[in-house]
């Protein structure tokens, strides 16, 4: 059976996607930490949708997470023609006032489980000739970001990578799509203890999308056969100009406007902006 993996699929923009995907009678494989989240989600979905839909429950921040989710594919006798790397988490603070564990851990989590899933299902799409990948970065992917240091460069890995897998694998009539959301309503900063002046600082204002405006996005993206897909009018015009401005100017204006806020916070989220 074919199906489209979707990680970090039990809330924000993985579960939009499940949800949308599964309106257009995609079969689902949903990955994340949480089983109870996702037996509802794939629940739900099949009982609307007469899709089928399945979960993995299983921690992407763990070495060995990719291999166990491709043996839980093969066993399944289901065959990935769509990868949806979204999981991620994020952080914002001086890096001294940070937790050392849990930026290792969004780094093992927002590179090397996006590479290593990618390494795992490409090989089969590469036999079939056709396949969708779509990895998902964040406005942060375009210049670095004092205040956001480790969690702004793993997304510009992001980026470089996906922007060099597009070209690899042309030949072999496999899609791939980088997705640059901006903030959005996720619990990211929530759960970063970013809230009222903080928020507002780290996600640039009252721009916040929804994970459904984000999806949307996406798929028209798709549709159009954009390689590098940003979420929101706003967000395309500073990427836009982001290409004229030097980060050497760029990065003391950030840090004038994010270290005032960043003296008395610091964390980790559970959904990248």
């Amino acid at each position: 059976m074919n199906v489209t993996l979707i990680t970090g699929a039990s809330g924000g923009i993985g579960e939009a996607f499940a949800r949308r995907l599964a309106a257009e009678k995609h079969n689902l494989l949903l990955v994340a930490r949480s089983e109870p989240k996702l037996r509802t989600i794939c629940g739900e979905l099949t009982q609307q949708f007469g899709i089928q839909a399945q979960y993995v429950a299983v921690d992407l921040t763990k070495p060995g997470a990719d291999q166990l989710l491709f043996d839980e594919t093969e066993k399944r006798n289901l065959t990935v023609d769509g990868l949806i790397n979204n999981a991620g988490i994020g952080s914002g603070g001086d890096l001294l006032e940070l937790d050392l564990a849990s930026e290792l851990a969004m780094m093992q989590l927002n590179m090397n489980a996006l590479v290593a899933l990618t390494y795992r299902f490409l090989p089969g799409m590469r036999a079939r000739k056709h396949g969708t990948i779509i990895n998902v970065a964040s406005m942060a992917c375009f210049q670095p970001i004092p205040y956001m240091a480790v969690y702004a460069a793993s997304k510009m890995f992001v980026r470089s990578f996906t922007e060099a897998m597009m070209v690899e694998n042309q030949p072999f009539q496999i899609r791939v799509m980088l997705l640059c959301p901006g903030a959005t309503e996720t619990g990211f900063f929530d759960a970063a203890n970013l809230t009222g002046e903080k928020r507002s600082a780290y996600s640039g204002g009252d721009r916040t999308e929804t994970p459904e405006q984000v999806v949307e996005s996406a798929m028209r993206g798709l549709r159009a056969g954009k390689r590098i897909t940003v979420s929101g009018f706003q967000n395309r015009v500073t990427a836009f100009l982001g290409h004229f401005i030097p980060n050497s100017f760029i990065m003391p204006i950030l840090a004038g406007w994010l270290r005032p806020k960043a003296k008395d916070q610091g964390g980790v989220a559970t959904r990248s902006i």
